[in-house]
């Protein structure tokens, strides 16, 4: 069907009257907008209902009991935080810093760098930082000063002060008032040192008017002899390590201390057990002779040996000496003839007999060293000076000055007849373990836990030589007591090793110990060597 253009233009006209009737029909409103003002009780008393409803539920979540029902994982507390309490915290170290940094602004410090590098190390703060200037160095400087004060330089260099004053003190001796058996000890000993000087010197004054090549051909004869020591002699001295051994006066006897507390004689060189000697509960630190023993005049000696202990035990014991034949020598009995009582709890290292035989030393573990006077029965000397445990003790030839070795790596020489400490010695690294005085009377060696030994002179009072003798610590030094052509000296390296007095080369190395070395002795008649071990033996050296 076709339709035309008229009739489409009819069509059109009449939807367009249609469309504009519709429009009329539709009217538009606008929207006013409200604005509600609610009363502030109202909200107030919505709000109450809301917490009355809330206790109401929590009420009914409870149970029969009164008791909160089990929440699960759900974790309750009750604990709230004042967030103005925290907030004025906050600003409180807020108004705190501000200030800090305008009293560092205010701070006056030098322009001079190096004077403010001096300042910060000092403050025990680095001198510079990377990449640091010295405006900022200065600034960091001011910062740390309002942090500490600005008299904390002041303050750190009191301290340091301070500080040396009290290493100066402890290095300082001090002497206490001392008993009147004291006054008598001081006076014999002044009388006795006296003339064993004097004839010490002409003894040396002899030596030196023989020709040089007659004393060279000594020394060269005795390293000669030497350098062929071998092992003479081995022997099992106890179930426990054996800490010290000692020669009698006349070289005929040893005398050994163990760990086990037991003190054991033995006949040289056969090595037998003649005696032994219970009374010890506790390692034996050493057992020495007393200078008499086994002499003609021994029945004067007030005792034979002297034995000291970890737990503080001093003992005499005394044997008969009517006979010095070492067959035929009885000993009274087990039991000490004597305590020497007064070191207890503190352990006793060493101990050591005067020349005369009427004084006894005793290295404490106090940080002191006592003097007994045997014939008064009393202790006439307690000396402080060291700052740590004194370890070793060794009296001079005279009898008029005694050496004491700590663990402090320091040693001292004291005058008896003065009580002054008339030499000190620096130098060790570490403790200081042997001590011994050359029979000459004015050299001393002393063996240490660096591994080395030093020999110092005491009319110089200056270390002459240092040993580099050991790869462990050293455990004892002993001078050839005749005359002093050599020292040896024991280690941890079980090994001994005997060096030539004058020029301090070695002679010959002592090798095999199983343990390590804690003794050596070198008999009076220099015939024998003797070393204690570790390892539970005692060995006898001699020549080939």
């Amino acid at each position: 069907m076709k339709i035309s253009y008229a009739t489409i233009a009819r069509r059109l006209r009449l939807w367009k009257e249609r469309a504009m009737s519709d429009d009329e029909d539709i009217t538009y409103v606008k929207k006013v907008k409200t604005i509600h003002y609610g009363s502030l009780e109202e909200q107030e008393r919505s709000r109450q209902a809301a917490e009355k409803a809330r206790e109401e539920s929590d009420d009914e979540d409870s149970d029969e009991d009164g008791q909160p029902m089990d929440t699960g994982n759900i974790n309750t507390h009750d604990e709230y935080f004042d967030l103005e309490e925290e907030m004025a915290k906050d600003k409180q170290a807020l108004l705190e810093e501000f200030e800090r940094r305008k009293k560092a602004r205010q701070i006056n410090v030098s322009t001079d760098d190096s004077k403010v590098k001096q300042n910060l190390r000092q403050l025990g703060e680095p001198i510079c930082l990377f990449g640091e200037g010295p405006a900022e160095r200065r600034s960091r400087l001011r910062d740390w000063l309002s942090r500490l004060g600005e008299d904390a330089i002041k303050k750190k260099q009191e301290e340091e002060e301070e500080r040396i004053q009290q290493e100066k003190d402890q290095e300082s001796t001090w002497y206490h008032e001392g008993p009147e058996s004291l006054i008598i000890s001081r006076l014999w000993i002044a009388q006795y040192s006296l003339a064993r000087a004097r004839e010490r010197l002409e003894a040396a004054r002899e030596d030196l008017k023989l020709p040089e090549a007659t004393r060279t051909a000594r020394r060269q004869e005795v390293h000669k002899r030497l350098q062929a020591v071998s092992i003479y002699a081995s022997q099992i001295g106890d179930t426990r390590p054996i800490s010290y051994c000692q020669f009698s006066p006349n070289s005929q006897m040893l005398a050994t201390g163990s760990w086990s507390g037991m003190c054991k004689i033995w006949s040289v060189p056969d090595c037998k057990q003649i005696h032994l000697l219970r009374g010890h509960q506790c390692n034996v630190g050493s057992v020495i002779f007393h200078p008499q023993a086994t002499q003609d005049n021994a029945h004067e000696a007030v005792c034979a040996l002297a034995s000291c202990g970890t737990d503080g035990s001093v003992k005499l014991w005394t044997l008969e000496s009517k006979n010095i034949n070492v067959t035929s020598i009885d000993f009274y009995s087990e039991e000490p003839l004597a305590d020497v009582e007064g070191h207890a709890p503190h352990r006793v290292s060493r101990i050591g007999f005067h020349p005369s035989g009427r004084f006894l030393g005793t290295c404490c573990f106090d940080n002191s060293w006592r003097l007994w006077d045997l014939e008064q029965c009393s202790e006439v000397l307690h000396q402080e000076g060291h700052t740590k445990p004194v370890y070793c003790i060794s009296f001079q030839r005279d009898g008029s000055v005694v050496a004491t070795g700590g663990l402090d790596a320091f040693g001292r020489v004291w005058d008896l007849r003065t009580g002054r400490c008339i030499m000190f010695m620096e130098g060790h690294l570490k403790s200081i373990y042997g001590i011994d005085f050359s029979p000459d009377g004015y050299h001393i060696a002393t063996g240490s836990e660096d591994n080395t030994c030093r020999v110092w002179d005491l009319r110089k009072r200056q270390s002459v030589y240092t040993i580099p003798a050991h790869t462990n610590l050293i455990s004892d030094v002993k001078y050839q007591r005749e005359s002093g052509n050599f020292l040896v000296t024991a280690s941890y390296d079980n090994t001994a090793k005997v060096w030539a007095n004058k020029t301090f080369q070695p002679v010959k190395t002592l090798s095999g110990h199983d343990g390590k070395v804690m003794c050596v002795d070198v008999s009076p008649d220099t015939q024998y060597i003797a070393t204690s071990s570790y390892d539970r033996t005692f060995k006898l050296w001699a020549p080939e």
